[in-house]
């Protein structure tokens, strides 16, 4: 992984935590939501070296995952 991409992932991550940080008046199931696809968009990134797509496809199949947990 090159410096751009460590950048990147870093940034991706320091920008989720502060997200969630503002949770805190949401259901369960739309934090299940958010965090699904917070963490299916860093893994999509990783996944496929930094790629938009797999970036966004990430956090789509994330989300609703996350969407679909204890339903």
């Amino acid at each position: 992984m090159n410096a751009i991409q460590k950048l990147a992932v870093n940034t991706l991550a320091l920008t989720l935590l502060i997200a969630l940080g503002g949770c805190a008046g949401m259901s369960a199931r739309d934090q299940n939501t958010a965090i699904g696809a917070g963490v299916g968009a860093v893994g999509g990134s990783i996944l496929t070296g930094g790629s938009a797509a797999g970036t966004v496809g990430g956090a789509a199949v994330g989300g609703v995952i996350g969407n679909q947990i204890k339903k």
